[in-house]
């Protein structure tokens, strides 16, 4: 075995440990759906290139260029910094905390194969002609390098094939809708709240039906096939379908496959605002939704949500509106009480003088708001009072949003899951109804364009008037979220800034005293956002 036959093995055992990241942050980022991979790259420059198989790069090129007896040894040397390199990444990768992990799906799959013939390639054509040792090394060592770019050269190259893939399995999902003829198709969008939101309509409607969600959160075009082709029954009643999007048009694309005859809008904001372009941008997206309802339909408003009413529907369908704030809705809650074991409230309907009472184990407003929603089209599926105040008190906590856990050293409350700045608010004003010590944790709000930093130090000024401490993770990102407490005089004795989540942990058990501890846990940022 001569050195060029070691070098390629050791390069290539590199190469599958430094593309699991690649392709990790290329899944993560939708396949560079809107660009969003390569922008990812913009923002993380130092990930991307500050490596020591750069070093290794370097030598490998020198030693091409000599072509004499230094040459082996500039090999050994780079040979070795990939090793030094792949020891560092794997430990990295020990501590690194996952919010949510590559998964290997059949595209990907696909993806790690033209990624292997494209590492591959050099090695064959050494092996064809043994007199180019040095350049096919070159080559390797350059392919490895440009690493993450080359998992979107070959997500490229696989375009023609996933067209056909999604095109397959897009008319069989369409196909298998069309044969199931009585079921009720409901679609759930906004700006946030549609995972809970179909997660709290899920469990009141199995009070008397057989429903189906998309799992999680896949609220895509893949996602809902997947749920469609995988997961709907011959049985089930109600199909309810998340729907997300980045831009205009997706929403509309996503009824056309599924049709519902249902919709609930929850609150519209400045989620994806980047993504968007505009407020407007996004205000019209959301409402593709209800005017993709047929006549017949209904759809579930929330008049609390100036953006709703303000806006002109077409749609010809029936309108149910619900509310807090509002008097005038067709479904309202009032009497809210929240405490650390959940939330009571009272239910009027229109029409009817009496209060209803409803109970559940969920904190917030905003959890209310999609109970409500679940309690209007609960009605309108033949649902009783009865049977939907039994369903409420059924309904689980959603991970991650507003989820009180007990760690034993405090009371944690996880709304880890993509904050925005209505969600933020709402978040802190359940912390504020604790009673005990108030620590508020986050790395702050991302994907909001322009108005990030604006919004991030409104943030900042609102954690001043309710946390007792406040734990930043990360300095740089966190900054107008500093720059926000202290313009409120914040004590800079209760002001901790770590580097992980992990860290923040670590911290608030130095911080429990005899009181009670409720540690908010606002926004925990994506693996692409890691400082």
């Amino acid at each position: 075995m001569n050195i060029y036959t070691i070098s390629f093995l050791i390069i290539l055992i590199f190469n599958v440990i430094k593309n699991k990241k690649s392709l990790h942050m290329l899944q993560q980022n939708l396949y560079n759906e809107n660009n969003r991979y390569m922008k990812w790259i913009k923002r993380n420059l130092k990930t991307v290139f500050v490596s020591l198989d750069f070093i290794s790069l370097i030598l490998i090129a020198i030693a091409y260029l000599l072509d004499n007896e230094l040459s082996f040894f500039l090999v050994i040397i780079a040979l070795v910094l990939y090793g030094l390199e792949s020891i560092r990444i794997l430990n990295n990768r020990k501590t690194e905390q996952v919010k949510k992990p590559l998964v290997i799906t059949k595209r990907v799959r696909r993806l790690i194969f033209t990624l292997t013939i494209l590492f591959v390639l050099p090695i064959i054509v050494y092996f064809v002609n043994r007199h180019n040792g040095y350049l096919m090394l070159l080559i390797e060592a350059a392919i490895t390098y440009f690493s993450y770019f080359i998992v979107e050269i070959a997500k490229i190259i696989n375009t023609p094939v996933e067209k056909f893939v999604y095109k397959y399995y897009e008319t069989k999902a369409k196909n298998k809708l069309k044969s199931m003829t009585n079921l009720k198709v409901v679609g759930i969008t906004g700006s946030y709240g549609k995972t809970s939101s179909k997660n709290i309509l899920n469990d009141i409607l199995n009070i008397k039906f057989i429903s189906r969600p998309t799992p999680r959160n896949l609220n895509t075009e893949y996602g809902l096939m997947i749920t469609i082709n995988n997961h709907l029954d011959k049985f089930d009643d109600i199909f309810i379908a998340e729907m997300g999007a980045y831009k205009r048009g997706e929403i509309k694309t996503l009824c056309d496959m599924v049709h519902p005859k249902y919709g609930i809008l929850t609150r519209i904001g400045l989620a994806h605002l980047e993504t968007f372009g505009s407020p407007e941008n996004i205000v019209k997206t959301k409402f593709e939704l209800i005017e993709s309802l047929p006549d017949d339909g209904v759809a579930v408003l929330n008049r609390d949500d100036p953006k709703q009413v303000s806006y002109q529907i077409k749609s010809k369908c029936k309108k149910v509106w619900i509310g807090i704030d509002e008097k005038d809705v067709d479904v309202r809650a009032c009497d809210i009480e929240c405490n650390h074991k959940g939330s009571k409230f009272n239910v009027i309907f229109k029409g009817d003088d009496k209060k209803y009472p409803f109970e559940t184990k969920l904190l917030g407003n905003h959890n209310i708001y999609n109970i409500l929603a679940g309690i209007a089209l609960g009605r309108e599926f033949g649902i009783t009072i009865k049977e939907l105040q039994q369903g409420v008190r059924k309904v689980r906590p959603v991970e991650s949003r507003l989820e009180l856990r007990n760690y034993g050293y405090m009371y944690q409350i996880n709304d880890a899951y993509n904050s925005n700045p209505v969600g933020a608010k709402v978040a802190l004003d359940v912390l504020n109804m604790m009673p005990g010590m108030k620590v508020v944790v986050t790395p702050g709000m991302t994907e909001l364009g322009e108005k990030e930093d604006e919004l991030n130090h409104i943030f900042g000024t609102q954690i001043a008037s309710v946390a007792d401490y406040v734990i930043l993770v990360g300095e740089k990102k966190t900054r107008p979220i500093f720059e926000g407490l202290n313009e409120c005089g914040y004590d800079k004795d209760k002001l901790f800034i770590v580097n992980s989540v992990y860290d923040a942990y670590n911290l608030l058990q130095t911080l429990k005293k005899k009181e009670d501890m409720y540690a908010l846990f606002e926004n925990d940022l994506p693996d692409t956002y890691n400082e």
